[in-house]
C-alpha cells in the first residue's frame, strides 16, 4: 500500500496527472504490466518510474523476508492457535480458571483434566508457553491480576478459580479482582505464609491451601500411618472407586430421597457425609434425613454409579 501511495503522489506531482490517472499509472507500473500508453514521459517522469519500480521490488522482497521469518519462527502458527483458543474460551461456561502453571498449577490442571473438567490457565511467564502447548493445555498469556485478562479467561462464566501464583500478595489481589467480577465464584487460593491466610479470607477466598503445611502433614502420616495414605491414593489416582462430592439439584434423581432411599437406589455407593446449606458437614448422616436442592453429598463408590447419582 505504501508503494501505491508513493507512486500515486509521485505521478501526480512529477507529471501533473490527475489523482485517478496517477493511481492508474502506479498500478500499471507496480503490477509489471508496463506504463500506460501515450507519449513517452519526461526525463523527470522516467527517473520517478525507475525509482517506483525499485521501491516496489524492495518492498516485495522485504515482505517475503518478513513472511518467511514469521513462518519459520512459528509465530504465525502460534498466533493462529491462540486465536482459536480465544474463540473456544469465549464459548466456555462452568469451567475453572487456574492462575500460574508452576508445580502447583500443573498438578491442579492434571487433576481437573483427569476428572474431565474444563479449565483455562493464565500464565505470565513466556518460557512456560511451550510447555503448555506440549501438554495441550488451553491457556492465556498475561498477568492473572489484570481484570482484562481474567475477563478473557471467562471469569464471569467460570465455576471456580485456583490462585496458584507463588506470591501471596498476587493471590490476594487476584482474589479481590475475581470476587468483584463474579460474586458466585468458588475461589481456592494458595498461601505460603500463615499471615496471608486471613488476608485471603477477607479478600473473598473460600478455601486456603498451604502446600508446605500439606506436605508436612502428608510426610507425618506416611511415617506413622502409611496404609491410610495408600487407601486415599487408591481412591484418587486411577482406581474406578472414587470419593466424590455430589450436588443435589432440583429434579435430579437424589432430590427428595432420604439417605436410606438413596443408599438403596445406588447400591455399592457409601454416603459418608452430608452438608446442608448454612450448616456444617455431618459425617455418617441419619438414614431418615431427606435430601433437598442445595445439599452436598460426599459419597464413595464406583465412578459409573456416582456419575448416575449426579444426573
Amino acid at each position: 500500500m505504501l508503494a501505491f501511495g508513493y507512486g500515486t503522489v509521485g505521478y501526480w506531482l512529477v507529471e501533473g496527472k490527475s489523482l485517478l490517472d496517477a493511481f492508474y499509472a502506479a498500478v500499471l507500473t507496480l503490477s509489471t504490466v508496463g506504463v500506460e500508453p501515450g507519449p513517452p514521459p519526461a526525463p523527470a517522469g522516467k527517473v520517478f518510474t525507475a525509482s517506483l519500480i525499485l521501491f516496489g521490488v524492495v518492498a516485495l522482497f522485504t515482505a517475503i523476508g518478513v513472511g518467511t521469518e514469521v513462518v519459520a519462527s512459528g509465530d504465525l502458527g502460534r498466533w493462529l492457535r491462540m486465536n482459536q483458543v480465544t474463540r473456544s474460551i469465549g464459548r466456555l461456561s462452568g469451567h475453572y480458571v487456574i492462575c500460574a502453571y508452576g508445580r502447583v498449577g500443573r498438578a491442579v490442571t492434571e487433576e481437573l483434566q483427569r476428572r474431565s473438567y474444563m479449565s483455562v490457565v493464565i500464565e505470565s511467564k513466556p518460557e512456560l508457553e511451550r510447555l503448555l502447548e506440549k501438554h495441550g493445555v488451553r491457556y492465556i498469556s498475561g498477568d492473572p491480576a489484570d481484570e482484562t485478562v481474567l475477563r478473557q479467561a471467562g471469569i464471569e462464566r467460570a465455576r471456580g478459580l485456583i490462585c496458584a501464583v507463588d506470591s501471596d500478595a498476587a493471590n490476594v489481589f487476584i482474589t479481590l479482582t475475581a470476587r468483584a467480577l463474579n460474586p458466585d465464584l468458588r475461589i481456592v487460593a494458595r498461601a505460603s505464609e500463615r499471615a496471608s491466610i486471613d488476608k485471603l479470607v477477607r479478600a473473598g477466598a473460600d478455601e486456603i491451601v498451604s502446600p508446605y503445611g500439606l506436605t508436612g502433614r502428608r510426610m507425618a502420616v506416611l511415617a506413622v500411618q502409611p496404609s491410610v495414605l495408600e487407601v486415599l491414593d487408591l481412591l484418587n489416582l486411577g482406581s474406578d472407586i472414587r470419593l466424590e462430592e455430589v450436588s443435589v439439584r432440583p429434579g435430579t434423581h437424589l432430590d427428595n430421597l432420604t439417605i436410606a432411599e438413596a443408599r438403596a437406589r445406588y447400591a455399592g455407593v457409601a454416603i459418608l457425609a452430608l452438608k446442608k446449606p448454612g450448616s456444617e458437614v455431618s459425617a455418617n448422616p441419619n438414614h431418615q434425613v431427606r435430601l433437598a436442592p442445595g445439599d452436598l453429598v460426599v459419597a464413595l463408590g464406583p465412578a459409573e454409579i456416582l456419575n448416575r447419582m449426579a444426573d
